[in-house]
């Protein structure tokens, strides 16, 4: 009965997304060769054996059974945001993992993203199921759904991964029907609000400001926050049409390139395989993209639809601000590139969310 069930399995979609995952292995080891984190990619093809296992079996579970229990697994996200405030370690000023043991860390935030998306399919569904047009009172309570979790991630601090959360209540916001003059309404309104709190200072702390300021005009501090923007571009630039080769970049080797195997791993790839590897990299996104797409069109039910453009909208809106960060055409936020850049938690998130896709898949002619 499995393996019948398995005949409906979006096998080309898991190819594409071996081959990043092979590329991402294999430019972890190449960005860490001459570091202390030499090993890394190690330990990413032990999270990718993990995330695989969590695919399949996240595949097999009847997700409407995972639409039911949303709204605890939610409770139980929100509380394990509030236990890394208190038992939560701190790195690097940030306090965003709790210590598992045994050198494993756990990042809430990345799980509660994937709860979020189910939340959100559940919520709006029932106001379309029920029939009636998205109110105010509605999309006040989709605010708050979202809001809750986003404050408490924003609070770590973790700007990049709080951001990721937006996607999934613009997409289901979109797909609940909201109309064009409440969109409007809520735009301007947004923007007032983001606008002032930035301008007051009480939104963002003083080294956030100057990351979504810095992109803007890197070589006004070029040694504190344009440094990362300006290095990331002189990667991207000097790897030309080809690239260096394979461990040969001298920004990425030379240790002038940040964190090259997380979120600059987009800049490290290009100076070592250029303009044609860039393109390469981006045709497999497309690619995963319009599966994920066609996926959620052929779903069995809209619940179905909603869960797959959710993941969706995350994975398209860390690519572009990810890729953008790298080029210098968005600020630096944090956020890692989906399948690419070094990390359990984005890694094992990503392939859950692959197996509810593939479990919306493989019901797609169930009724």
């Amino acid at each position: 009965m499995i393996g019948s069930r398995f005949r409906d399995f979006d096998w080309m979609l898991l190819g594409i997304v071996m081959v990043l995952s092979v590329v991402s292995v294999l430019e972890i080891r190449s960005a860490t060769e001459m570091t202390k984190f030499h090993g890394f990619q190690q330990k990413q093809l032990v999270f990718l054996g993990v995330g695989l296992v969590g695919m399949f079996v996240f595949a097999l579970v009847d997700y409407h059974r995972l639409l039911q229990i949303s709204y605890w697994a939610y409770g139980v996200s929100i509380v394990s945001l509030l236990a890394v405030k208190v038992v939560g370690t701190k790195v690097l000023g940030a306090r965003r993992w709790i210590n598992l043991g045994g050198g494993i860390h756990f990042q809430p935030s990345e799980w509660v993203r994937l709860v979020l998306i189910l939340v959100a399919a559940r919520f709006f569904w029932d106001i379309v199921e029920n029939g009636r047009d998205l109110s105010w009172k509605d999309i006040g309570k989709a605010f708050l759904l979202i809001g809750v979790p986003l404050m408490l991630v924003l609070k770590e601090p973790d700007l990049g991964t709080s951001l990721t959360y937006l996607p999934v209540l613009v997409v289901g916001l979109f797909l609940g029907g909201i109309k064009w003059k409440q969109a409007g309404i809520l735009v301007l309104g947004l923007l007032l609000v983001v606008g002032v709190g930035l301008w007051s200072g009480k939104l963002l702390k003083p080294y956030q400001r100057q990351r979504l300021t810095a992109f803007m005009n890197p070589d006004s501090d070029p040694m504190a926050s344009g440094y990362q923007i300006k290095q990331s571009l002189i990667a991207v630039g000097s790897g030309g049409l080809w690239g260096k080769g394979q461990s040969k970049g001298t920004q990425t080797q030379g240790d002038f390139l940040p964190i090259p195997y997380t979120d600059f791993i987009f800049a490290a790839f290009c100076e070592e395989h250029g303009f044609i590897g860039a393109i390469g990299v981006l045709l497999l996104y497309f690619l995963i993209l319009v599966r994920l797409i066609q996926n959620a069109q052929t779903a069995a039910d809209p619940p179905g639809s909603l869960i797959v453009m959710g993941i969706v909208g995350v994975l398209l809106f860390q690519i572009a601000v990810n890729i953008g960060m790298c080029v210098g055409l968005m600020p630096v936020t944090g956020i890692p590139l989906p399948l690419m850049s070094y990390g359990g938690s984005s890694i094992i998130y990503m392939f859950l969310a692959l197996g509810i896709v593939m479990n919306v898949r493989m019901r797609r002619f169930v009724n």
